[in-house]
Order: C-alpha cells, then structure tokens, then sequence
C-alpha cells in the first residue's frame, strides 16, 4: 500500500490562515455540513447569529435551524438535493436561533466536492437581513397603502405615463373621469384624451417636452371622453427620474373642472351684469334728472313763444323757427326720459304676435329692396304686459338699425319664442316664463368694444348727423321699465342678434294671424318744396308709395285720377286758397276709405282756436320722425 503524500508545509499554512480567516469573520454565519447534513465546524458569526457555541452544534442536523413549518415540510432536505442538483441553493426565509427568536437569512449552500468529483459534504453561508427585510416589508406596504390610495381616489385621474407619453397604469378616478377601463387604455397614447385641434397642434408631445425639461406641465384645456363627450380639465404632468437621474417617465394627474368652469364664468357675468345694470341706473338716474330740468326750461320758453304768438296776432318765421325747436327739444327730452324709464306707459296685456302681425308693413317699408325679411312667430306665445304703441316704435327702432348696418343689403329675422329662464341667466331677471323678441341680421355686426356701450344714451357708430345715439337707449330704457331685459350677441362681419324679454302675462295664450303685405300709397301735401321731399323720402324709406302735392287743388286732382291712394298726410297751413284742414273735409266726404293725417308747425291748442274740428283728425307735430310718423300710422290703420 503506498502511503499518502505528505502534505507540504505551505499548504498547510495555506490552509490554517484560510480557516482563521473563516472563525473570524462576524457578519456571516459560515460552517461546513457533511453529506447527511451534520454540521461539522462553526465560527464565529454562526455562533453570533445563532447563539449556538461550537460545541453545542457540531454534530447536530443543520434543520434546527428551521422553522417548524419548514421542516415539516421538507424544505432543509430539499435545499441539499436543489445544491447537489444544480450546483448552488440559495434563498431567504426566516430561521430560528438558540433562544426561539427569528431572524431573516439570506442563505447559500454550495456542495464541496472531490476533484474525482465525489460529494464530501456542503459549505453553507447565512447572512442576517432582517433589518433589509423589514424596510423591504415596509416598503412594500407603503406602496400598496399608495396603490389603494390612488386606486381609491375618484375625483381624479391618477395615472403613469411611460417617457414616450403611453398608459402604463389606471386609476379608478381615471375611469370615472375619462369612461375608458384600464384594459382598454393601458398601453395606448394618452394623446387619444386631446381634442383634435389640440392633437394637431402636438399639444400632447408639447407637454411631455415641458414635464421633461422643467419637471412639470400644467395647463387647462378641454379633453375628450370614451363616449367623445368633452370635459374641460385641469392636468399636471409631472416628470419622473430615477437616482441617476435619468427620465423613467411621467405622473399625470387631471381633474374634471367643467361644473368649476362653468360657476366661475357665471359669476363674471353675474358681476359684469351688476355693473352694467349699476352703471345704466346711475346714467338714467342722470339723463332723468336732466330731461326733467331741461323739460321745464322748455316749458318757460314754450310758453313765451305762445303769449308772444298771441301778441303778434300774425305769421311769424321766426316764432315758428322757435316752435319747432321746442318741439324737437321736447322730443329728445322724451327720448331721454325713455332712457331713464320716466316715461309714462300705458301697459296692458297685449299678444305680441298681434302687434307684430298688425305692424309688419311698416316693418318692412323701413327696409329696402335689397333687404329680405323673415317673421317667424312662435303659434302660442305667451303674452305681455306691454305699451303696444311704444313696444312698435321700438321694433321699428330696431328694424331701423339693422338696415343701417347691412348697406348692401342682407337679411332681417323677427322671431317670437316662449323661453323658461333661470335665476339671473339674462340680466337680473328672475327665474320664470317670458316672451322673447329677437331681431337679428346678418350686417356689420359690432366690435365687443362697442358692445360694451351699445345701450348707452348718445353713443352712436353712426357718421355725424346720422343718429342721435339713442335709439338702443331708448329700447333698453323701455324694455327694463317694462319688467324685462335686452340682451345683444354680435360679432365683426357676421350681425346682430337683439333679443328682448317680456315677462309672462297671466291669461291665456292667443295664436296669431297671417299678415297683410299689401303695399299702401300715401299722398303727401305741402307748399314748402324743401319739407315736401324730405317728407316724401321719409315714407318711401318705410316701404310706402308716395304721391306729392303742392296745394289742396293739386292733391284734389291727384285723389280724382288715383282711386288707390290710402293716406292723406297734409299740412294744415296752405296759402292760397283751400287748406289742409278744409283738403281733409272733402276727402272724408268724397273718399271716406282714405285715412287722413295732418300735420303743422303750429301747437294743435292754436290751431283750434280757428279750426274746431280739428280733434276729428290725426295730428302730428312739425317737425316729426320716422317713429311720430310710425305711431300715427298704427293709430290711421
């Protein structure tokens, strides 16, 4: 038998530093198993980890170290067949020391072998790392604690983008929010939520490049739900980075802010409102009081004019140039009092259809041949307690102005509608069933700069000469004293739309009639030639067909050879021979059928002095307006 080869004595050393080396270190449980699992040496992090000495271990199955659950289970026997098998076992799990404690190990068994390759047993190295397991632990659950959060979270859409903008997770705020579940979105662009005008623009990739640079993106916008509702959003992106800093991907977060939206944008019109109404009281409160003063001076003046006219017992050109100016300076006192809501108004319930119906000739005389004209009356509209003679005027007012705007001609719509409104939804109407008149056309339309003063008395757009600015005061200053309100919607180059609302009257709802579109002729008499064209231009510009007269002779032969005429409109003072009030005696005798109006420079109490039966006639005042000349019409028909 030969004997075996004397191990050298370097080897040996080798050996006894390696295994000092080993009983030394304390941060690891390091020791040798046999082929069956017997420990077989210990050092000194074992003995710390474990609490086991040398000598109470060495020769004891390394399984006591397990938990009961473990062995029971097989587990310290399968670790030895996994490190035969595979070269290597390793694992964590809980392991128990000498005194019943546990701890978590970090565990590896390696088989030791011969270079025959023969198994001689097993090297086995235990960490403790039951602090890293337990921050592990808590991480975890504070990561599911987050989770839950976010998942819990309704009101808004919590949600993971990867660095090129895709879904990467979905909370339940994101379904109820957007309508999509996470199996549909996950894994899709989040630029699907853009509205397409957005998408177009990159909006989205715009965004993302923000968040990337800046960390965060936060804008608001409208977005687009599963079901292509839209929403309008407040969305934060925010960037994610890892510890190197490098970009992982984003958190974006939005929130539904529609209903937010929508009650902020009402209380700015709730307060543009207020001050626009504050601002029209404190300008009647103004106008009124200066119509009021500017009425009494008239009267002081109206008033000399007449004791001198008596005095002067005769024609004068210059008393009569001053009547007429009292006269229009009474008349624009009337404007502004009707601003200013002083105005006296002889409501009653009226069916607004009616009155249309009854005027729409007028209506659309004001108009020319270039302009079309669209009535659409609502079949039952509710009626109104309303001055009809005035609630007219102002239509034709309104009429009158939508002309202006549309020089080469267009479209004019008169609409009645029945509405239900809500509290303060137009003004400070209260909530509660009205009438609404529209006018619209399809003119100039305003800037919102005039807008903002369109109903303001004085303020015009108009050339000089061409507008009082007060025709839209007046509409406004008789609609609110008339319980309602007016509302305007225009833009540049596209119209006007002038809605007034009329609260609802008490009673029952009347259908209306179809309307009369017959055109009537007006004959026209005056000896001044200058006031006979202006007076004629001013019919033809309300749709009527005009003959003129220099004399009561003239207008005699013009009756006789036009059978058709409708209106008599003369002036009382003629000279030479018949006048105006003596031209309407024999008019109602030979042509009964023809209404008759007359007018003059003079104050109807003095020219009844000399004509008694003057009352037995229509009388307007020199000089008139489109709208005097409007009223006496109705009131002729």
């Amino acid at each position: 038998m030969n004997s075996p080869t004397p191990q050298s004595s370097d080897d040996s050393n080798e050996e006894n530093r390696f295994q000092t080396l080993v009983a030394a270190i304390s941060d690891y449980a390091i020791y040798m198993l046999d082929t069956d699992g017997h420990v077989i040496s210990w050092n000194a992090g074992a003995q710390r980890f474990k609490g086991y000495l040398a000598q109470e271990i060495i020769g004891q199955h390394f399984s006591r170290f397990y938990t009961e659950e473990e062995r029971n289970a097989g587990t310290p026997a399968q670790a030895l067949r996994t490190a035969i098998q595979e070269g290597k076992y390793e694992a964590e799990g809980w392991r128990v020391r000498k005194d019943g404690t546990r701890f978590w190990a970090s565990v590896v068994i390696d088989p030791i072998r011969k270079e025959n390759g023969d198994l001689v047993g097993f090297a086995k190295i235990t960490r403790d790392i039951t602090e890293r397991a337990i921050a592990a632990e808590v991480l975890r659950k504070s990561e599911q604690q987050f989770r839950l959060l976010v998942q819990g979270v309704t009101d808004y859409a919590i949600y993971m983008l990867d660095v090129s903008g895709f879904v990467t997770n979905w909370n339940s705020g994101a379904q109820h929010i957007k309508g999509y579940r996470a199996e549909e979105v996950v894994g899709t662009h989040f630029s699907r939520f853009y509205i397409p005008e957005e998408r177009e623009a990159r909006m989205p990739d715009k965004a993302l490049a923000i968040a990337a640079k800046h960390g965060r993106s936060e804008h608001e916008g409208w977005r687009v739900r599963k079901d292509g509702t839209r929403f309008f959003a407040h969305v934060i992106i925010d960037a994610i980075r890892d510890d190197l800093g490098q970009l992982v991907g984003f958190a974006k977060v939005t929130r539904d802010i529609t209903e937010k939206r929508a009650t902020a944008e009402a209380l700015k019109k709730a307060n543009e409102a207020l001050f626009q109404s504050q601002k029209m009281e404190a300008l009647g409160q103004l106008t009124g009081g200066i119509a009021h003063d500017f009425n009494n001076l008239l009267g002081v003046i109206s008033s000399g004019i007449d004791m001198l006219q008596l005095q002067i017992r005769g024609e004068s050109r210059t008393l009569d140039s001053m009547r007429r100016a009292v006269d229009r300076g009474a008349e624009l006192t009337q404007h502004l009092l009707s601003f200013a809501r002083q105005q006296p108004l002889q409501a009653k319930r009226s069916n607004l259809n009616e009155l249309i119906n009854g005027f729409e000739s007028v209506l659309r005389r004001a108009g020319n041949s270039s302009i079309r004209f669209d009535i659409q009356l609502e079949r039952e509209l509710c009626p109104a307690m309303i001055d009809a003679t005035l609630f007219q005027t102002t239509l034709l007012n309104l009429v009158v102005n939508s002309r202006d705007a549309m020089p080469d001609g267009g479209k004019i719509t008169i609409k009645t509608q029945n509405v239900q409104l809500a509290d303060q939804e137009i003004g400070a109407l209260p909530a509660g069933k009205y009438a609404r008149i529209s006018v619209s056309d399809t003119g100039t339309g305003m800037s919102p700069a005039v807008l903002a003063r369109v109903f303001e008395p004085f303020f015009t757009t108009k050339e000089v000469g061409k507008g009082t600015g007060l025709g839209l005061s007046q509409v406004y200053g008789f609609i609110m004293q008339s319980g309602g309100d007016v509302s305007v919607v225009s833009q540049l180059g596209e119209g006007t739309q002038i809605s007034m609302y009329l609260p609802a009257a008490d009673g029952e709802i009347v259908a209306h009639t179809a309307p009369n579109d017959k055109v009537e002729k007006v004959l026209i008499v005056e000896d001044d030639v200058d006031l006979l064209e202006v007076a004629a231009e001013l019919f033809r510009a309300i749709g009527y067909a005009v003959h003129t007269a220099g004399s009561a002779k003239d207008a005699l032969n013009v009756l006789e050879k036009n059978d058709d005429i409708d209106i008599l409109f003369s002036d009382v003072m003629m000279p030479n021979g018949m006048s105006g009030i003596e031209l309407a005696r024999l008019t109602r005798e030979r042509y009964p059928r023809v209404k008759t109006i007359l007018t003059s420079g003079y104050a109807m109490p003095a020219l009844q002095s000399e004509y008694n039966d003057l009352d037995n006639f229509l009388f307007i005042n020199k000089p008139y307006q489109l709208s005097d000349v409007a009223k006496k019409l109705r009131q002729a028909s």
